[in-house]
């Protein structure tokens, strides 16, 4: 004696198979255009950079962005450099793509991020990404994490007339993002210490 054997009926729904490759080849497309993009980016010379600055962040005032550099070369420490990054040195956000001010004139901030062992020492333990290493970025509400970058920070944004955000690495974590990353920086005041840091981090790849 046999029992009933019931088997679900499969339906097939018109234009799914169609959809899932559309999908996939959306996301190869963009996957593509990112890379690209960040190719582009990590071919970006200096003066580019500066170019973009310049113009996107402070509305193509030399002098104004000339007083900005000069402010922070004659207030970081002694072995530190002072690197810009972000939307203002290539016009685009990295993980988005958005253009910079894609929320109207002024959203986007100012990335200054200090290089060297001198700016690291400003940060308190609770101020870190990775302890000694990498901290987070210092911007409104989070001011505790680096009282003495405080007073620096406030007449950065009154001179560049926007929001900056400070931020600290060991030279070492620098170059990994610069070189391995491909993240493009812009050195706007003191000295980065390179030659061993830069060799490491280039052995690495």
């Amino acid at each position: 004696m046999g029992g009933t054997f019931w088997r679900r009926a499969e339906i097939p729904v018109p234009g799914a198979a169609l959809i899932g490759v559309d999908i996939l080849q959306k996301t190869k497309l963009e996957m593509a255009d990112k890379e690209a993009q960040r190719k582009r980016d990590a071919e970006l010379t200096e003066d580019d950079m500066r170019e973009n600055a310049i113009n996107l962040a402070f509305g193509g005032d030399k002098e104004r962005f000339e007083r900005f550099c000069k402010e922070l070369e004659d207030r970081i420490p002694p072995g530190t450099g002072a690197v810009l990054g972000g939307s203002s040195v290539t016009g685009h956000n990295f993980k988005e793509g958005a253009p910079f001010d894609a929320e109207g004139p002024g959203s986007s901030d100012l990335d200054i991020y200090l290089i060297g062992e001198p700016a690291v020492q400003y940060f308190t333990l609770n101020g870190f990404w990775i302890p000694g290493i990498h901290s987070h970025p210092i911007k409104d509400g989070d001011e505790e994490i680096a009282p003495g970058l405080v007073p620096l920070r406030r007449d950065l944004k009154e001179i560049a007339g926007r929001e900056v955000t400070l931020q600290a690495s060991q030279n070492f974590f620098y170059w990994f993002r610069n070189i391995w990353l491909g993240l493009p920086y812009l050195l706007l005041a003191g000295t980065l210490d390179d030659a061993e840091d830069k060799d490491a981090a280039a052995d690495e790849l």
